[in-house]
């Protein structure tokens, strides 16, 4: 019934990107960046985190778990992407630094292009054959025009039609999940992703990398002595990643092919999705524990 998936993951890999870039960026505009002014200590630790502590974390994941190549390579990069959009809407839910939260996003979304590529290339390698060439060149291409074409595209049409721009996000993040729903439905049927697979210590990986981000989050914000709203946007930024972003990079390295089985690919398309229903699970507890501190006495 869904053979037809794989001819055309990339293309829906794609669209939905761009329509979740579009959707952010109508709600964006260029005085969300003044952040890095007002809170240069909170903005460097989150950076950080989500650039140098995640992918280190996976990579250390991917090497002490006995776990399927796919899987670690696709921890790492989880780990690459940038903050997810639903972050902002998290971390509002959560009471957090909500313009911290947005210049996060925006930046690392924007850092995504040099970023996503050097990290793959430098920690993804581990776990891949030998003879694979990490293709930087056309990742940062493609990065460059799925996810920032799109973002300043929402951004400029967000400022030219303030009227329509609430609804020009919403309608924009529905269909992106609407196209990832296609995905994970399709790529299910087809055979793509199979948890039995993955096993039990598969799926524990995912967890943990999970943990630790969050982990490390805390304690960074911790260490730096920072607010309480700011730790909340820095630890939900950390947890929640732009699984659009990682589910497009992989089906441009590992295509699927109709009648093939991919492991590495399946693997990490497997550990993309897995990892985007975690992470949510994740930010409930700073969520809850925000709004009892900031509840009136």
């Amino acid at each position: 019934m869904f053979d037809w998936y794989p001819s055309y993951e990339y293309q829906l890999a794609s669209a939905q990107l761009a329509f979740a870039m579009l959707g952010m960026g109508a709600l964006l505009s260029p005085k969300d960046f003044a952040t890095v002014v007002r809170s240069p200590r909170a903005l460097t630790v989150g950076l950080a985190v989500q650039v140098i502590a995640a992918p280190l974390a996976a990579l250390a994941i991917g090497r002490a778990f006995p776990i399927e190549a796919g899987i670690a390579a696709g921890l790492v990069l989880v780990a690459a992407v940038p903050g997810g959009t639903m972050s902002n809407v998290v971390t509002y839910l959560g009471r957090g630094n909500i313009a911290l939260s947005i210049a996060l996003t925006g930046i690392t979304t924007v850092g995504a292009l040099v970023m996503t590529p050097l990290i793959l290339r430098l920690f993804i390698g581990d776990f891949l054959p030998p003879d694979f060439e990490m293709p930087v060149g056309r990742v940062a291409w493609e990065i460059g025009v799925t996810l920032l074409l799109p973002l300043f595209t929402g951004m400029l049409v967000g400022a030219r039609f303030v009227g329509i721009r609430a609804r020009l996000s919403r309608w924009s993040i529905r269909a992106s999940i609407a196209v990832i729903a296609v995905m994970v439905i399709a790529a299910g049927g087809s055979g793509r992703v199979d948890i039995e697979a993955v096993g039990v210590i598969g799926v524990a990986s995912i967890f943990t990398l999970a943990a630790a981000c969050q982990l490390i989050a805390w304690l960074s914000c911790r260490a730096a002595g920072l607010a309480a709203g700011d730790r909340t946007a820095v630890v939900i930024e950390a947890t929640i990643r732009n699984i659009n972003l990682a589910v497009l990079v992989k089906a441009s390295l590992f295509p699927a092919v109709a009648g093939q089985v991919d492991p590495i690919g399946d693997g990490m398309f497997f550990t993309a999705l897995l990892y985007g229903g975690v992470s949510f699970l994740f930010a409930t507890p700073p969520i809850v524990l925000a709004r009892r501190r900031t509840l009136p006495a």
